[in-house]
């Protein structure tokens, strides 16, 4: 069994090794193969909470286990406050093949990744400007998901604390190639102003207005993920003329916005990759895209970052 450290996975993998492994996950989950089970529970309260999320498919050598925690003391501390591993299984035996000390890394650059194919399936295709609530990493690669699927040239941030919007916006400035990036003070200045939204905290109430949003917008929510959060409020769901999620069945259990407006997915992102359904047809259309995360996606991480890593390791 091989331990990998946090400073070799950041090494080996990032967003771009894994929007296209991501997508097939998705789409072999709508097939109806594999299971990826959700644990969620919170020792600290609003303080501290931890996900576990494990996945196999079919046909895959490994299957996975993962852990992510997010806890303000680490913060309080001096620390991220988010942490975690991934415990990959031989899928023949159950023989732990590898343990994934990543930090919490693999879970930032796997959901990224979600956000770029959600992105790449809904938004216009002449999007060029996106508008991100919040100013956690997570904001951050979210922008580059959409960069990476979108002609954006255009960024505008806000976060409730002024302080920490502007490091993103420093932080987007050095990411390169040149983009504008601008700090709204309110989150309606930069929603009105935005072809893609982001919201991307662990917000317990909304912060994203149905009202607010115009046609042809997409929005790509990712940082209500379990059933005491919430970024988005019912109206923009039923404002929503497509409104896609990860899992029909685990994305309404834990996803705290979604469950309080009552409305139903119309369809999984893995369907939107199979074809069966159009999703975007007009460019007038609001869609949303409400994502919890699932374990296949970790799956398709660990693997992905195994086989880069352990190529990199022999001789």
């Amino acid at each position: 069994m091989k331990v990998y450290g946090a400073d070799a996975i950041r090494a080996a993998i990032g967003l771009d090794e894994l929007v296209e492994p991501v997508a097939r996950a998705f789409a072999d989950f709508s097939e109806g193969l594999g299971e990826a089970p959700i644990t969620v529970f919170a020792p600290a309260g609003d303080q501290g909470d931890v996900h576990v999320k494990s996945a196999w498919m079919p046909g895959r050598s490994v299957f996975t286990v993962k852990v992510a925690a997010w806890f303000a003391a680490r913060a309080a501390g001096g620390l991220s406050p988010s942490s975690g591993f991934v415990a990959v299984h031989d899928a023949t035996t159950g023989d732990l093949r590898a343990l994934l000390m990543d930090e919490h890394h693999l879970t930032d650059v796997r959901t990224a990744a979600a956000g770029a194919v959600a992105t790449r399936l809904l938004a216009r295709p002449d999007a060029a400007t996106v508008a991100v609530l919040g100013t956690g990493a997570q904001a951050r690669l979210q922008v580059l998901a959409a960069r990476a699927v979108r002609p954006i040239e255009h960024v505008v941030v806000w976060g409730r604390r002024p302080d920490a919007a502007r490091a993103l916006r420093a932080a987007l400035l050095a990411a390169g190639p040149p983009l504008t990036v601008s700090v709204a003070d309110h989150p309606s200045d930069a929603v009105r102003r935005a072809d893609v939204i982001v919201t991307a905290t662990g917000s317990r109430r909304p912060i994203l207005e149905g009202a607010w949003l115009r046609p042809g917008q997409h929005v790509t929510a990712v940082g209500a993920d379990d059933d005491t959060k919430a970024e988005l409020d019912p109206a923009c769901f039923h404002r929503a003329d497509v409104l896609a999620v990860d899992s029909r069945e685990s994305t309404p259990l834990h996803a705290g916005d979604l469950r309080a407006s009552g409305r139903a997915p119309d369809v999984e992102l893995g369907d939107l990759l199979l074809g069966r359904h159009p999703g975007r047809t007009s460019t007038s259309q609001i869609t949303v895209a409400k994502l919890v995360g699932l374990g296949i996606q970790d799956l398709a991480a660990a693997e992905t970052a195994l086989r880069l890593l352990e190529r990199e390791t022999t001789p």
